[in-house]
């Protein structure tokens, strides 16, 4: 079999994979590129890929249904969704339909690689799963399972209800493993609002990246996490307890909830 490539990056703009491949290579990736659904999926049949960035509008096929005959034919090759057509929705619904992230268009080198760099490590990170020695379909061995009564969004960030009618949010444990060498993060203040599907803190790396976390819900921050500040690597120490990362009003819970993904049987 031919050696694994590690980045296929489907756009029908010429432009973004020109931009794409001059960005990976640089940084000694090796890249694939093509033009439309029928052509990726024709290159998937004939190689491996270690990761691949799609798209949504595209001609005859669009992202989302490339996405899905991803999945389809391999469960450890994650997809990353690209657009710019950069709306609350097509982010949230292609976390739900199974992408590991959603980064939009334009974009800069450091948000591209940034975004690459945790797919690759998500890709390295499923790869355990190969020799588990647990039942098939169980939890892969390097996450923490978002417990019960735990909502997610893609495998990004979490959130739980509580009893006084706030929510907590936070990162989920396999994001915070894709992230490497964590220095800080950057939070919102206090009264302010975020939005579900949109950037609510940011987490700087020791090689100068900027990871931006999603929040799963929209709604006003009453509280963040102060132990965070102190020692952001509580997140993937504890992420579902210590080491969340907002207390907010929520705006619009059982609308936005059902554009989550229910935890309990989880396996990311």
């Amino acid at each position: 079999m031919a050696s694994e490539t590690d980045i296929l990056v489907i756009d029908d703009e010429d432009v973004v994979l020109e931009a794409v491949r001059h960005i990976c290579t640089a940084e000694g990736l090796s890249v694939e590129t093509a033009r439309d659904g029928a052509a990726a999926l024709r290159a998937i049949g004939a190689r491996r890929f270690r990761l691949v960035l799609c798209d949504i509008m595209m001609p005859e096929m669009d992202g989302f249904e490339v996405l899905a005959e991803v999945q389809r034919r391999t469960s450890e090759t994650p997809v990353i969704i690209s657009t710019g057509y950069s709306t609350v929705e097509n982010a949230v619904r292609s976390l739900y339909a199974g992408a590991i992230d959603f980064v939009p268009k334009p974009f800069t080198a450091d948000e591209l690689l940034s975004t690459l760099k945790r797919g690759l490590r998500y890709r390295e990170l499923v790869s355990l799963r190969s020799v588990r020695t647990g039942p098939p379909g169980g939890a892969p061995m390097f996450t923490v399972p978002c417990p019960p009564k735990y909502y997610r969004l893609g495998y990004m960030s979490w959130t739980t209800l509580d009893t006084d009618g706030t929510a907590l949010i936070g990162v989920s444990h396999a994001f915070a493993r894709t992230v490497d060498q964590i220095s800080s993060l950057d939070f919102v203040e206090e009264q302010e609002d975020i939005v579900q599907g949109l950037q609510c803190a940011h987490i700087q790396t020791a090689e100068g990246l900027t990871h931006a976390i999603l929040s799963p819900l929209s709604g006003r921050v009453i509280a963040r996490n102060p132990d965070l500040s102190a020692d952001p690597h509580m997140m993937e120490k504890d992420p579902y307890f210590a080491g969340w990362l907002y207390r907010i009003i929520p705006s619009n819970p059982e609308y936005e909830l059902s554009h989550l993904t229910p935890c309990g049987s989880d396996t990311i």
